[in-house]
């Protein structure tokens, strides 16, 4: 450790005049250096002056992301040119600097920063910005972090009324669209019910009750109709048997075929229905009879001697018989119109599978759609609301808390802060000097360097014994020479002549035996050997 500090304070000139050099360097940049002023406005967030609860704005944005958007726009090409250009920032200098640099060097100057508050929750409490710029002047400085202020607060409030106006004209049009979507498919279901009216599943529980009475009244006629087969083959009978009075003829085998034929009917119908080929056999068969009857002449020619009761005999037959075949027509009638109706309304129960399904596809549509245009004029609402409350600034907004003012002091340069760095500076020059010398000095100063260079261990070392003139008088002319030409010159290694202050003498040994030898050593601050 002595040895070190040795070499310190046979050093110490080096490292004195470099930190002089260092310090002196460090002054005058302070002094050289052109000051920088900074003056900042303050922003206030406001909170909505109406609560969400009652209305809630349509600019969802957060008072940190709105500065954001703020600061980029500001900071663009244009408007910084432009902002530079209109305040003189550069001076009227015909020297301007070029666009870029320009752009780079006022993005650099100005700063945006968020003032942040000891709240338990960040969403409470106020929030206020900082924007300051840098300029050589103080009230260039103010001047332009004003500007910037009144820049932030017109574009906040104009970007929040259009963004707040783009949102209604947004739903201005949905709403419009899903009303034409909606009349269009009202249109489509109108036209679809119009065009299938006869297979609406909502007239399906009346189609079924229709037929089920059509098929009651069908089966009522088939009976009556049988009835009135059955009447009109009995009043046949009745007159071929019954009208059988005194004196009359007797029944011949056609007359009681007939009465036969009628009996089989009857039994035939109770079993089989008017469509059968049995029936229709049989009443082709009675209807020949009827005629040949009807039209044979009595015989033995008695027609003309009957009383006139037994002669309006069969005009009496004739006008039942005609009642009963017009009663039959106009059920026959009613039968081929009652199954036609029947066979349409089977037609149109049957198609009412495929209608419900398209209708319901088009009921569905339509409820999405309204169920959609419901929400868009709900929203539409809420977007005129957010718009007159934007309008009337009565949302979240920017308001300047504090304008910028021209500074008192500048904030650049720190002198002491330069000069502390400067004196560090110097002193790690200083001891790197130090360090460097030492390695370039290759003098032999202790008794470990002596055996590097002998390749062997001295058995003893004498140490330089100087004179008691050298040791009370140092000389001082080198090493103020040393300083004066550290502070002018570069440093290098001395190498001057050997000059014999002292005389030491090692003895070695080598081999088995020893070998004792007296080696002068001649030594010199800065010689060699």
């Amino acid at each position: 450790m002595k040895f070190y500090v040795s070499i310190l304070l046979r050093r110490l000139p080096y490292l004195i005049a470099i930190m002089a050099v260092a310090l002196l360097s460090s002054i005058a940049a302070t002094f050289f250096t052109s000051p920088v002023y900074s003056s900042s406005a303050k922003i206030l967030s406001e909170a909505p002056q109406i609560p969400a609860e009652l209305a809630r704005s349509t600019v969802p944005l957060s008072a940190v992301e709105q500065l954001q958007i703020l600061q980029q726009q500001i900071t663009t090409r244009d408007d910084l040119l432009a902002l530079a250009t209109r305040l003189a920032v550069y001076g009227d200098s015909a020297k301007q600097p070029d666009e870029d640099d320009l752009i780079a060097d006022m993005r650099s100057r100005i700063k945006f920063e968020q003032l942040q508050f000891d709240t338990q929750s960040r969403d409470q409490g106020a929030t206020v910005f900082s924007v300051s710029f840098l300029a050589g002047r103080p009230d260039m400085a103010a001047k332009v972090a004003n500007e910037l202020a009144a820049m932030i607060l017109d574009r906040n409030q104009r970007q929040r009324t259009d963004r707040a106006g783009s949102t209604l004209r947004f739903f201005n049009q949905a709403v419009d669209r899903l009303s034409a979507d909606l009349n269009r498919l009202e249109a489509d279901i109108l036209k679809f019910k119009t065009q299938n009216k006869d297979t609406l599943p909502e007239s399906l529980d009346f189609r079924r009750n229709q037929q089920g009475s059509l098929q009651e009244r069908l089966i009522s006629l088939e009976r009556e109709e049988t009835d009135l087969r059955t009447k009109r083959g009995n009043l046949i009978a009745t007159y071929t048997n019954a009208g059988q009075f005194a004196g009359a003829a007797p029944v011949t085998p056609e007359q009681q075929m007939l009465a036969d034929l009628n009996r089989a009917l009857a039994d035939q119908l109770a079993i089989f229905s008017e469509t059968s080929p049995n029936i229709k056999a049989l009443r082709a068969r009675i209807a020949s009879l009827q005629n040949s009857l009807l039209a044979s002449p009595s015989k033995d020619g008695k027609n003309d001697d009957e009383p006139a009761s037994r002669q309006a005999g069969p005009f009496g037959l004739d006008l039942q018989l005609s009642d009963i075949d017009n009663r039959l027509k106009a059920v026959a009638v009613e039968k081929t119109s009652i199954a036609r109706a029947i066979e349409n309304l089977t037609r149109s129960i049957a198609g009412t599978a495929a209608s419900e399904t398209v209708l319901n596809s088009l009921e569905r549509n339509r409820q999405n759609i309204q169920v959609q245009y419901n929400a868009a004029i709900g929203r539409r609402a809420e977007a005129l609301t957010g718009e007159q409350i934007e309008m009337r600034s009565d949302g979240g907004r920017f308001s300047l808390l504090e304008p910028a003012t021209p500074p008192v002091r500048a904030i650049s340069p720190q002198r002491r802060r330069i000069v502390a760095l400067g004196v560090m500076a110097g002193l790690g020059l200083g001891l790197g000097v130090i360090v460097l010398l030492e390695l370039l000095n290759k003098t032999i100063r202790r008794p470990a360097e002596l055996a590097q260079l002998l390749q062997s261990q001295p058995l003893a070392t004498i140490p330089t014994i100087r004179p008691p003139s050298k040791t009370h008088f140092p000389n001082y002319r080198r090493h103020i020479a040393a300083m004066l030409v550290m502070g002018v010159l570069p440093l290098s290694p001395i190498d001057g002549p050997v000059s014999q202050h002292g005389i030491g003498h090692a003895i070695a040994k080598s081999g088995a035996g020893l070998n004792v030898s007296l080696i002068p050593v001649a030594t010199v601050a800065g010689g060699r050997v």
